[in-house]
């Protein structure tokens, strides 16, 4: 199989700890990098040697890539991507998509007409605590689900010095945009399209939002419970779930430090309990890791038949635009105090 010649736009802190080491573990290293940072510059030589640095998303596509991967800010997804489609060049956006639906369904229906391969990065669905609880599931281990919950919160009294919290809300900023494709995501995987939505949303220390709590009702019956914080001094839970036979838990993500804790840590292995009052039983992690999104963009691109092309991406556009749906709705909820239903 022959790898895509990769352009990466944006070498901040998603470029840089997210993008870049996932690509070159999945053995498709960028031949371009895209900043217009010297700072950045510097940074990207040293960290791909060889790689050609230019100053912006023209001068990328001028190198003849085969797949731009868009790290810029969210607020200029939508024209950059509308820019590669024109361009007939292959899309990753860094979720999300647009910073809001109407924005979502001009990329995707964009690609569409012009049969353009997009797809957006939706890294966090080949988390260990979302493949272990893709079996829980599948295996029928907690009975009827009755309730999900997830929480990304953080102890940041000091918000940092980046364009996530210097930025309104129109303009890409805030943990709503930045943590809540994720959340939505998972919710929307696990149990099916969202009916209703409503929503507490603040911003206390940044521009846009920094406190956000968004409750969702499913087809399905099932109600997620999301979280996302950067002023909480004792997270919650990273995930629970719970059913009418057990409950499955998550208590620490990544390296943080949990302020409540099952009693016994993940371990190799494992991901998570199945707890059903006293009785409790580790989970086993799933088959998969985050490498694996740019695995399967590599192996896309690389079929010969364009409509195959642009279906075997591995994250369907619609998915953001409806994700997108969800949280414009969160905002009508916050601002008007009522639940609101989706068509």
């Amino acid at each position: 199989m022959t790898n895509p010649r990769v352009a990466l736009v944006g070498y901040g802190m998603a470029g840089q700890q997210f993008h870049l080491p996932l690509l070159l573990a999945a053995g498709v290293p960028p031949a371009v990098i895209a900043t217009g940072s010297p700072e950045r510059a510097a940074r990207a030589r040293a960290d791909v040697p060889g790689v050609a640095v230019v100053p912006d998303l023209d001068a990328a596509l001028a190198t003849d890539p085969g797949l731009v991967v868009l790290a810029s800010p969210t607020g200029v997804h939508r024209d950059q991507a509308l820019t590669c489609v024109a361009a007939g060049v292959a899309v990753v956006v860094d979720k999300p998509l647009a910073v809001d639906a109407a924005g979502a369904r001009a990329v995707t229906d964009a690609a569409e007409a012009a049969g353009v391969p997009l797809t957006v990065f939706q890294n966090r669905r080949w988390d260990p605590e979302n493949l272990a609880l893709a079996g829980v599931l599948a295996r029928g281990d907690l009975g009827r689900v009755y309730r999900f919950e997830r929480r990304w919160e953080r102890w940041r009294p000091v918000p940092k010095d980046r364009w996530r919290e210097r930025l309104s809300a129109q303009d890409g900023g805030g943990v709503l945009l930045d943590l809540g494709p994720h959340l939505v995501d998972s919710a929307v995987r696990f149990f099916g399209p969202v009916t209703s939505v409503y929503a507490e949303l603040a911003a206390r220390t940044t521009a846009a939002e920094d406190d956000v709590f968004l409750s969702l009702r499913h087809e399905s019956g099932v109600r997620s419970h999301l979280t996302a914080g950067s002023l909480v001094g004792a997270p919650g839970p990273r995930t629970r779930v719970l059913g009418d036979r057990g409950a499955y838990v998550v208590t620490r993500f990544e390296d943080d430090d949990p302020a409540f804790t099952t009693g016994a840590e993940d371990g190799e292995g494992h991901c998570g309990w199945i707890i059903a009052g006293p009785s409790r039983r580790a989970v086993p992690r799933g088959t998969g890791e985050p490498a694996d999104f740019y695995r399967a963009v590599a192996a896309a691109l690389a079929l010969p038949d364009p409509v195959a092309r642009r279906a075997a991406m591995p994250v369907d556009p619609r998915d953001a635009v409806a994700t997108a749906g969800v949280l414009d709705a969160a905002r009508v909820s916050a601002a008007e105090g009522r639940t609101v239903t989706l068509a």
